[in-house]
């Protein structure tokens, strides 16, 4: 598992909360943000070809190795890759990757893999993909695209405020000025897949972990220019110090007294100054961060339902349930069964 703070980049502040500039307690649970690699796969494809990766709760990684592609999401055009690109797709957003935008798509799905190890495959989508293998296609440096591709899970939940206000697509190449670990890390990964050296995937998949990583934390840092929620809440001590209380506790009943207590603030102008930056009450968000926290112990944890329920503090399974349904849209009974059938 790759922690977004396990390395500060030049001209960042302390981590200690202590010292002149340090980062307050919200920004530390920013930088806090932890992924770790599902699996990964080295795609090699012929041109003309198109895959189609469906939503998933995972987060998506790509890297351009040889060749290209061009991207595109439901609400992005298409976007070129040039070798040595990386893109991330945090929420695992549905897209498309294919050598021109014209291309008709297949799923990723429909396409043979081979296991390398627990969590890494090998793909050859150019027979599933209609085209032929020539003699040039196996050459070193042959006219075919090759991208390393992987699936990755936040240790926070996708509906999560953090995750949520995350662009669809994250860019590297848009991060590298900001990060300079970004730039070299696209370089080692560049070299991996060049070299086609005995256990480049595996060193390739550890890669792609820290370089996720780095592009989060160049966005936390750097590139987050939103003027609410999250963001917001950053550039307000005050709020941020709230925020932070809550979810260090989400299992505790708080109040608004409690909450302005924390802020060190009166009730009402406590009330008024978190749903101006935050966008909503600080009912609701607690709310959120509750249920946030049940499906992980849920999906993740596998704790029954009656158990999460009484961490939680609600009186009995059924409110509990009412309340989840509510707020993510379906029952905590069918939360396992999902997150069994999503990869």
């Amino acid at each position: 598992m790759l922690d977004v703070s396990s390395e500060t980049s030049p001209g960042t502040a302390s981590a200690d909360p202590g010292l002149p500039g340090g980062p307050d307690a919200l920004t530390k649970i920013l930088l806090g943000l932890r992924l770790d690699g599902v699996e990964y796969g080295r795609c090699v494809m012929n041109a003309p070809w198109a895959v189609a990766f469906p939503a998933q709760r995972s987060a998506r990684f790509h890297f351009v190795g040889n060749g290209g592609c061009w991207l595109r999401t439901p609400s992005t055009e298409w976007t070129r890759l040039k070798p040595g690109d990386a893109v991330l797709l945090p929420r695992g957003s549905f897209h498309v990757l294919a050598s021109a935008p014209d291309v008709p798509s297949v799923d990723i799905d429909s396409l043979a893999r081979v296991a390398v190890s627990e969590n890494i495959y090998l793909v050859d989508g150019r027979v599933a993909c209609g085209t032929t293998t020539t003699a040039a296609d196996t050459r070193h440096g042959g006219p075919f695209d090759t991208m390393f591709c992987g699936a990755m899970r936040f240790n926070l939940d996708p509906l999560h405020p953090l995750v949520a206000m995350m662009p669809e697509v994250m860019l590297a190449g848009d991060l590298a000025q900001r990060d300079a670990t970004v730039p070299a890390l696209l370089e080692a990964m560049e070299r991996e897949v060049s070299l086609d050296r005995i256990g480049a995937c595996g060193i390739l998949a550890r890669l792609a972990d820290v370089l996720a990583a780095s592009i989060i934390r160049a966005w936390v840092e750097c590139g987050c220019n939103d003027a609410t929620g999250w963001v917001a809440a950053v550039r307000c001590p005050k709020v941020g110090k709230v925020i932070a209380a809550i979810h260090a506790a989400p299992e505790r009943d708080w109040t608004v007294p409690e909450l302005a207590d924390v802020m060190g603030a009166s009730r009402s102008s406590f009330a008024e100054a978190f749903t101006r930056t935050m966008g909503e009450s600080p009912a609701k968000y607690v709310a959120k961060v509750k249920m946030f926290q049940a499906r992980q112990w849920i999906a993740r944890d596998h704790l029954r339902i009656a158990v999460v329920a009484q961490r939680l503090g609600y009186e009995s399974e059924a409110s509990f349930s009412r309340a989840f349904k509510r707020i993510i849209g379906h029952p905590p009974s069918a939360e396992r069964a999902d997150a069994a059938s999503v990869r």
